[in-house]
Order: structure tokens, then C-alpha cells, then sequence
């Protein structure tokens, strides 16, 4: 069995995160399949970076003694780390950047974890971390990758593995389009890593949707190389990075089928129509919905097209 995975189940609360078909969506989009994978409870935590912290925090400090687990986070990757290092026996602390919403702050504290403000954007809270954990009991689980610093992240990558494990059980046959929320692009990397390795003609779209204020992946896509970009006000906040992770670049140069941003309020309107339907969304979860609705969605849609969106954070994610 995959380690990843064999290692997930082990987990106490581990079940695989529901499949939701939503045939009257499908309908009204013209299609004739459209299922979400909803991440609203995974591991007894409102999104997806479970799987990642959760393994990467295990690879990281195996045999290590007490040490003190460091991210910097807009909220669900660091309540994540701060869980997982605390069940290790590891103390943790947490970097946020302003707009982190004080409830996340709270979910984080509550966890155990000391959280600092950082003055700035998300990357500066990245950088911020990482000389933080240049202490010597210190250890960085950063859900971004730079040069120098990618096989942390490579193991973040790898724990993402298991939602798409989840989905080969779940699902009659791999869909034909795949929509990401892409932050700096990790899961965004698993997914092409999953879809990619598989044999043609077995090939599927994978799309992946940022806020309009921060969208990092179409920019870097759009100029052939990563690029910084200034980041906006956003409620998409877990997707509010202004910089790709250079793990997942390469991936996403040479497999990404196409790209395409959100507003809040188009967000906003998709979590009421997925949870109308079912599935509880919170604005990060519900960008892939909003990004199928556009009129403009950058790849062709017919009436025997299965779509596959990564809801990846409840209602109550913060």
C-alpha cells in the first residue's frame, strides 16, 4: 500500500472525505457529471491541509526530541501544523499575515500554538517563519517550497496524495475535468502529479481557479516563468499568495490544462448554491464551483463532460 496513505488510515478519525454528486448543477451547466470532493471535515479539521501537515509534521520529526514545529499560515495550514505537532508531543508557532481573520487566530491558539503577526503579506509572513526556525530546536513545515527549501514542502505534496487516492475508489472513472483552488499551488501540484502519471488516453483537464486579487498561477503561467505579484483584500484568505511554490512550478508549466480567477462575491454565491445542494463550502472551497459558472470558463464544456470540483474547506474553515 501507498505509505502516504497506509499512514492516514492509521490516523484515529481517519475515514475518506465524501464524494457529492450534484445532478442538478450538471444540468443547469450542461454536462452530464458534476461530483465535489468535500473537505469539510478532514481529520477532525475544516479542510484539506490535514493531509499534508499531518504527514509532513510525522516525516519531519521522527525521532526528533521536543522541538518547536514553525509555518506561517492564513489560517487552515497552520491550525493543521499546530494540531499535528501538539499530538507529537512538539510545541508549535505559527506566523499570520494581517487579514487573517481573528477566529482563525483563535482556532490556532486553541490548539496550543504561540502566533505571531507579521506587518505585510503572506510571503513576508513565510520569510518571517523561516528565520524563526533557523533556531537550533526549531523545525520549518512550510506548505511552499524555494530553492533550498523544497523537501518539507515535497512531503506537504505528498500527504495531499491520499485525497486523490480517495478519489480513484470513489468515482466510476477518473473525470474528465479536475478545478483547483491554487494558493501557492501545492495541491495544485498533487493533482497534476496524479492526473499526469496516469496512461493515455486516461487524461483529464485539471483547472485551476485563484481570487482576482492574488492569482499568482495565471500570472506566472501567463509570463512563462514564476512572478511575484502584489496581493489584494480577499475572503478567499487560504488563497491569498502572492508567489508559486518552486516544487510546484515545473508541474504546473508542463501539465496545467488552463487557469482562471474568481471575485468574492462569485465565490460567495457558489458556497450558497453547494450548500443548498449538500455540500458545505466555505469561499476557497466554493472558487472552483465559481470558476465553472463564469461565462468565460477557459475550456469547453459538452453534454457528456464529468467535472470534479475540490471543495477544500467547509463553511467553518478559518
Amino acid at each position: 500500500m501507498n505509505p502516504v496513505l497506509a499512514f492516514h488510515r492509521s490516523l484515529p478519525g481517519y475515514a475518506p472525505t465524501p464524494v457529492v454528486a450534484l445532478p442538478g448543477l450538471a444540468r443547469s451547466l450542461g454536462i452530464a457529471h458534476l461530483y465535489a470532493k468535500d473537505e469539510s471535515n478532514r481529520l477532525g479539521l475544516p479542510a484539506f491541509k490535514a493531509l499534508g501537515a499531518s504527514w509532513a509534521v510525522h516525516r519531519a520529526l521522527a525521532g526528533r526530541p521536543p522541538s518547536t514545529v514553525v509555518t506561517a499560515t492564513d489560517g487552515n495550514h497552520g491550525r493543521a501544523v499546530a494540531r499535528f505537532a501538539r499530538l507529537s508531543g512538539h510545541r508549535a508557532a505559527i506566523y499570520v499575515p494581517p487579514g487573517v481573520p481573528a477566529a482563525a487566530i483563535r482556532a490556532i491558539e486553541d490548539e496550543g500554538a504561540a502566533v505571531t503577526r507579521v506587518p505585510g503579506d503572506y510571503d513576508a509572513a513565510v520569510r518571517a517563519a523561516a528565520h524563526a526556525a533557523a533556531a537550533p530546536d526549531a523545525v520549518l513545515v512550510q506548505d511552499t517550497a524555494w530553492p533550498g527549501y523544497e523537501e518539507v514542502p515535497g512531503w506537504i505534496v505528498d500527504g495531499y496524495g491520499t485525497l486523490f487516492a480517495e478519489l480513484d475508489e470513489q468515482l466510476p472513472s477518473p473525470p474528465d475535468l479536475v478545478i483547483v483552488p491554487a494558493g501557492v499551488g501545492s495541491l495544485l501540484q498533487a493533482a497534476l502529479t496524479h492526473y499526469r502519471g496516469r496512461p493515455a488516453p486516461a487524461r483529464t483537464a485539471v483547472v485551476s481557479v485563484e481570487p482576482r486579487a492574488a492569482a499568482c498561477v495565471l500570472a506566472s503561467v501567463a509570463a512563462g516563468h514564476p512572478v511575484t505579484v502584489a496581493t489584494g483584500e480577499t475572503a478567499l484568505a487560504g488563497l491569498n499568495c502572492g508567489t508559486v511554490s518552486s516544487l510546484a512550478w515545473p508541474h504546473i508549466a508542463a501539465g496545467l490544462s488552463a487557469g482562471t480567477a474568481v471575485d468574492d462575491p462569485e465565490a460567495f454565491a457558489a458556497a450558497r448554491l453547494l450548500r443548498a445542494n449538500g455540500v458545505d463550502a466555505g469561499p476557497c472551497g466554493a472558487a472552483p464551483l465559481a470558476a465553472l459558472l463564469r461565462p468565460d470558463f477557459p475550456l469547453p464544456l459538452s453534454p457528456a463532460t464529468s467535472a470534479l470540483l475540490l471543495v477544500t474547506e467547509g463553511a467553518a474553515a478559518v
